[in-house]
């Protein structure tokens, strides 16, 4: 049996790892240290083990009675993050968002400016196909890297994945440890002052500073979900800790001493009125994790 370098944790509570600052514990929780331990790590555990993986935690709701399984935390973990030719990019799924973006305005590449006010890691973004700012980081991407529940590693083309607005399918039962991108030569001055714009733009229309997952519905087609859930008179409305923020309406925001069952039930009722006052259905983008989940 392999020697495990990162950290294994017991029953760790996972609201300090998610940015709305609720859910219950882990059953078990590991920090890889690298690919190479993470591969380790995963080749010990049973087959059947329920597993989630986790960066910045800004896109799921997990349950007040936490997980029944094992969670991933690839923060801190896989990191690298490297110029791969003259115009790629090759960056591991813990890297945060916001770092990948820096980093190519660095080396005079653009296209992902638009990661720079995305609050999670390169793997959280890969796997939703994440975007802002009209940009998305799927049609950037050249090929991935994944990883089974056996610690096989594939590397597959961008092209064998269908990719849509905040979702990506394909390969089953497999992860994304990294992708290769593929960016355009340009002034990374010129970037890092746009990147500068978006975040001054960003706090200026977003709860920034307040426990939130970010939006939390996709835009329906042709519409906005905040317009909708403003023009429903939501804007402000709460149950218990949780609220609708009075800034943006896509946002719901943890006051203080929310729990996940708030906000779910919170996510419920802005569905719910939405639909009564327009006959939209909104969908979610935040990803709802129960005790008993297995991805």
């Amino acid at each position: 049996m392999a020697v495990l370098q990162g950290e294994l944790r017991q029953h760790e509570p996972l609201a300090r790892y998610t940015t709305w600052r609720v859910g219950g514990a882990a059953r078990q929780f590991y920090r890889p240290a690298n690919r190479a331990d993470l591969i380790a790590f995963l080749r010990q555990l049973p087959p059947e083990e329920p597993l989630l993986w986790l960066g910045l935690g800004s896109n799921v709701l997990i349950a007040d009675s936490g997980f029944a399984g094992t969670v991933i935390h690839t923060l801190g973990g896989l990191t690298e993050l490297k110029s791969h030719g003259a115009t790629g990019i090759a960056v591991e799924a813990g890297v945060p968002s916001a770092k990948l973006a820096r980093f190519a305005a660095e080396h005079d590449l653009i296209g992902v400016e638009f990661l720079i006010g995305i609050p999670g890691t390169f793997g959280g973004a890969l796997a939703m196909n994440a975007g802002a700012w009209g940009g998305e980081i799927w049609p950037l991407v050249r090929r991935v890297h994944t990883l089974d529940r056996s610690g096989t590693v594939r590397i597959r083309d961008a092209a064998e994945f269908s990719v849509g607005y905040r979702q990506v399918t394909g390969a089953a039962g497999e992860w994304f440890l990294a992708a290769e991108l593929e960016l355009m030569p340009g002034d990374g001055a010129a970037a890092q002052t746009r990147m500068r714009e978006m975040l001054a733009r960003r706090a200026a229309t977003q709860p920034i500073g307040q426990p939130s997952c970010g939006s939390v519905f996709r835009n329906p087609p042709g519409d906005h979900a905040a317009r909708l859930i403003e023009a429903a008179g939501l804007k402000g409305y709460r149950i218990g800790g949780a609220q609708v923020s009075e800034k943006h309406a896509n946002f719901i925001i943890n006051t203080g001493d929310a729990t996940a069952t708030a906000i779910s039930q919170l996510i419920d009722h802005v569905q719910r009125t939405v639909a009564t006052h327009s006959g939209i259905q909104l969908v979610t983008e935040v990803k709802c994790i129960s005790g008993e989940f297995a991805a």
